[in-house]
């Protein structure tokens, strides 16, 4: 039994703008690295093995709250959210020509204009996680942890999440072979020691 928590990273510009990041290689913004070097990894995840999405927003919160880098995995990608990457929801949602839809309203197969289902992101996740061979701290974006937690609570994105999910809080599912569950409500990092 191995169990994995995730991590989304910390805020970017474009998070704040409400923009789609999707795979654009956004930073951190200074408020959110003060606020990331400030916490750390709780016991006893600060001993499991450390992954991150490639992309500088989760390396670095990963790197910030653990106090070393971590293995990169292309799997944990942000979703590729296609044409309107780099858009705003909002407008996105405000034209009838976009073809915007919530995501509680897509099901498995819906994707943005030449971007990425849920199911597409799912194939690449799946063989990551049959791969992994402790406990492990996966820090990552909100798609990817949308998929994971949709296997573990058995939602289809066919209406509201049985998950909410919020920064600087791991999310933690534990992997049985090819089956997902939760295992506990989501653990809030710590404030790390100041002296």
């Amino acid at each position: 039994m191995i169990r994995l928590a995730l991590l989304r990273h910390g805020h970017t510009p474009w998070n704040r703008a409400g923009r789609i990041q999707g795979r654009s290689d956004i930073a951190l913004d200074e408020d959110a690295r003060a606020e990331l070097a400030a916490q750390t990894l709780p016991t006893p995840w600060d001993k499991a093995e450390l992954w991150a999405s490639p992309l500088m927003r989760a390396a670095e919160t990963a790197e910030l709250v653990a106090g070393h880098a971590p293995k990169t995995s292309a799997a944990l990608i942000e979703m590729n959210w296609g044409d309107w990457e780099g858009k705003q929801g909002v407008d996105l949602k405000a034209d009838p020509d976009s073809g915007f839809r919530d995501i509680e309203d897509w099901g498995w197969h819906y994707r943005p204009p030449n971007g990425e289902s849920p199911q597409d992101v799912w194939d690449r996740i799946e063989p990551w996680l049959a791969g992994l061979t402790r406990d492990s701290v996966a820090v990552c974006h909100i798609g990817i942890m949308r998929m994971i937690l949709a296997k573990a609570h058995g939602w289809n994105f066919d209406g509201p999440a049985p998950f909410r999910i919020k920064r600087n809080r791991l999310f933690i599912v534990e992997l049985d072979g090819s089956s997902l569950r939760p295992v506990e409500e989501p653990v809030r990092l710590l404030k790390r020691d100041a002296s």
